[in-house]
């Protein structure tokens, strides 16, 4: 299985960014997608998570109203549209799976598959 994330980058404070994540080898779309990041020097968090057919989500409270989570099954992609972004955003943004069909779980520990990280930078 791999998660390809992509789409960070550096941006001003109020503006947007989308990131998309790409995954393979996993058998069915039947699976949680989630988002976390990590800022240096803290501990991974997590931003966003949705079920296998898109119908339920999952904020951190630091994001919403601000991101959007979406997938799109027929192109195993996952997408994190960031909008209203704050230098407090800046952290490295990972994807990952978590072998269910509904979101359970914000811990990290539950999710099972990680992609490499993309970083986000927001400028004040």
């Amino acid at each position: 299985v791999q998660l390809q994330a992509s789409g960070g980058g550096l941006v001003q404070a109020g503006g947007s960014l989308r990131l998309s994540c790409v995954s393979s080898g996993l058998t069915s779309s039947s699976y949680v997608m989630g988002w976390f990041r990590q800022a240096p020097g803290e501990a991974r968090e997590f931003v966003a998570a949705i079920s296998w057919r898109g119908g339920g989500t999952k904020y951190a409270d630091s994001v919403k109203g601000r991101f959007t989570i979406s997938r799109d099954n027929a192109k195993n992609t996952v997408y994190l549209q960031m909008n209203n972004l704050k230098p407090e955003d800046t952290a490295v943004y990972y994807c990952a799976t978590d072998r269910t069909i509904l979101v359970r779980s914000t811990a990290s520990s539950d999710y099972d598959y990680w992609g490499q990280g993309t970083l986000v930078t927001v400028s004040s």
